[in-house]
């Protein structure tokens, strides 16, 4: 499927979108079509519907509204206007809006399209969070899987439209095929996202929770944890038949003589083996070999 799936028009608005941040309201021309900036009070603004992002880091909100309350908002919020509600709905900037909460603020500079679908939202807001890499791991999954069913559209032409890799999107949104608490896991960054795919190599859920646990009490690397998966992945190794009686009571005998561990070792025929002698110092080699020519002359 080409990427015109996506829509020409998406392609237009995402490049007007930006071309009217990049210029403050003053410069642009006059006219501009389907948007325009303007202050709009706190409590006319709704947050987007479909934002990807679950998680606002506090502490960097109160640094974000420190900074505007210094300096003011550097950049316009992007908004909708929704009749039926009488409200403005964030299309994106939803920290921006959040922070200038915070900060005390009553209104704020609003970029405000006319007219836009909830694909075109939706996009909008996922493509914003993503090329600012602000989202983790589970919101930027779930974000992309709610881009692809919306605009109906591959994996391929996602990666594409989004400046990623085909792989990295791939694997973005295999993560959604972990358990919910392990999800939940990546979201609060107890684990990252490569440890998410090292977890993603064991197909038996209840090797999953051993190796995740073991994630969570040791603070291992994500190297250590693809090691840990492919071990569990080791079929395990079948117990070893018990040695018949005599073998047994023979290394007794000898163990018991020379004063040192003996172990016979045989294959599938008795007739055939190694008799393995151990030492524990070159001084004791030397006894062994004495007392093993003492007996043998």
């Amino acid at each position: 499927m080409p990427r015109q799936a996506l829509g020409k028009g998406l392609d237009a608005l995402l490049k007007q979108t930006q071309d009217v941040l990049n210029n403050p309201p003053a410069a642009r021309p006059e006219g501009t079509p389907h948007s325009s900036v303007q202050k709009i009070a706190l409590d006319k603004i709704i947050p987007n519907r479909f934002q990807p992002r679950r998680v606002f880091d506090e502490a960097k909100l109160q640094e974000l509204a420190q900074s505007i309350a210094e300096h003011g908002l550097t950049q316009p919020i992007v908004v909708v206007y929704d009749a039926g509600l009488d409200k403005y709905e964030i299309v994106v900037g939803e920290r921006r809006f959040r922070a200038s909460q915070l900060a005390g603020l009553t209104e704020i500079d609003a970029l405000v399209h006319k007219a836009l679908t909830d694909k075109q939202m939706c996009a909008l807001a996922l493509i914003e969070n993503i090329q600012r890499e602000d989202l983790n791991p589970i919101e930027t999954a779930l974000g992309y899987r709610n881009l692809m069913n919306k605009f109906g559209i591959s994996q391929t032409d996602l990666a594409g439209y989004c400046g990623k890799s085909k792989g990295a999107v791939s694997n973005s949104l295999r993560l959604l095929d972990l358990p919910e608490h392990m999800q939940a896991a990546l979201q609060d960054g107890t684990i990252t996202e490569g440890h998410g795919r090292a977890l993603l190599m064991l197909p038996d859920l209840a090797k999953k929770e051993v190796l995740f646990q073991r994630m969570k009490k040791s603070k291992m690397s994500v190297r250590q944890a693809e090691d840990a998966a492919r071990a569990l992945l080791q079929p395990a190794a079948a117990p070893k038949a018990p040695k018949p009686p005599e073998v047994a009571s023979f290394e007794n005998d000898l163990q018991a003589a020379l004063g040192t561990k003996v172990e016979v070792r045989y294959g599938k025929k008795m007739s055939k083996g190694l008799l393995i002698i151990q030492y524990n110092s070159l001084e004791e080699l030397d006894n062994l070999a004495g007392r093993l020519k003492t007996k043998l002359l």
